[in-house]
């Protein structure tokens, strides 16, 4: 290998390795530099030691130097460049590839940007690549940093889709609160402009849903027929973990059927409370009618209006008018009782 190039990629920036441990069985995962993973890459020790590195897609030097350095499939480069981004787990020329699509990591904050996540695991070798900073492969990180022992690639891969799990699990929570609050000002007759708040979180949970969903059939055939590195183990934790995160899933549906549930309410209250205002501005109407009627009739400029010389003309008049108000106070609350 050319010294100058061992000697430059000791800066990370210039091929875009982020971060990246070195795992041996029963040990703590020690941190190393982009130096110190060229050397392993190109003369891997002897054991059962494994490496983890994670790769910025946004460096234009990321993808070349992938090529030249790991011994990646093929399949891997095609589904960094391919349109879908369905999240999904396959076996593919003795590698397991892996796309995630995950909540972007924003300093704290719950998020709903989702982002991408493209991994390659073989034997010896986690491979994990994106565009945008992820929540879950910063807790993944941490964990590593706090001692967490791992003793596969596979194992690492199974605990970022529990913590997915777990970010969308929080995010599931978050949403309920909120939900359960709209529901108690609902029962309480206080709308306010709830409808818009209930569409927003329901465009959110299925557009979660959408992408963080795994694709049953790669992931059924995966279980099926492991390939032959993986230990049995890490088949069981894999079942396990996917699991769990089917159960998230339902969750997300649920609380989006729930959410759906609730609009509907909201949407037959506001119909209510509008057909209620129709009803007492047409009740209006009708007993102003007679009143019109009778004053339009009256004054018309014109001879031979009657009652013009009577001294009791007037309260005729109104004995008259309070006649067919009163009639038409009946008929009006009789339609009523009658819907």
């Amino acid at each position: 290998m050319n010294p100058r190039i061992v000697q430059d990629q000791r800066d990370p920036d210039l091929f875009g390795l982020l971060y990246g441990f070195r795992f041996r069985p029963g040990e703590r995962g020690e941190q190393i530099d982009s130096a110190a993973a060229v050397r392993w890459l190109t003369q891997p020790g002897e054991g059962e030691d494994f490496l983890w590195v994670h790769l910025n897609l946004a460096n234009a030097a990321c993808e070349r130097w992938m090529k030249a350095h790991l011994d990646l499939p093929e399949s891997f480069f095609e589904t960094l460049r391919e349109g879908s981004r369905s999240t999904r787990i396959e076996h593919v020329d003795a590698a397991l590839l892996a796309v995630v699509n995950d909540v972007v990591f924003n300093f704290g904050l719950v998020s709903s940007d989702i982002a991408t996540l493209w991994v390659c695991a073989r034997g010896r070798l986690l491979v994990t690549a994106r565009m945008q900073p992820l929540r879950s492969v910063d807790r993944l990180r941490s964990s590593v940093k706090h001692g967490e022992r791992f003793r596969s690639p596979l194992e690492l891969l199974v605990h970022l889709l529990r913590d997915q799990g777990d970010i969308l699990t929080q995010i599931v929570r978050e949403t309920s609160m909120s939900v359960d609050g709209i529901e108690d000002r609902l029962l309480s007759q206080n709308l306010s402009d709830n409808r818009a708040d209930l569409g927003a979180m329901r465009r959110v949970l299925v557009r979660l849903q959408r992408l963080l969903a795994l694709e049953p059939g790669s992931l059924l055939r995966l279980l099926n027929r492991p390939p032959d590195w993986l230990q049995e183990e890490d088949v069981r934790d894999l079942r396990e973990a996917t699991e769990e995160f089917s159960l998230v899933i339902n969750d997300l549906t649920a609380l989006g059927e729930r959410i759906k549930l609730l609009q509907e309410e909201i949407a037959a209250v506001l119909n209510e409370q509008s057909n209620r205002t129709l009803f007492t501005l047409t009740v209006v109407t009708v007993l102003a009618l007679p009143i019109n009627i009778v004053a339009g009739f009256f004054g018309m400029n014109v001879g031979g209006i009657p009652l013009a010389g009577d001294p009791h003309g007037f309260w005729v008049l109104v004995a008259l008018v309070a006649s067919f108000t009163l009639l038409a106070w009946r008929w009006a609350f009789r339609k009523r009782n009658d819907a």
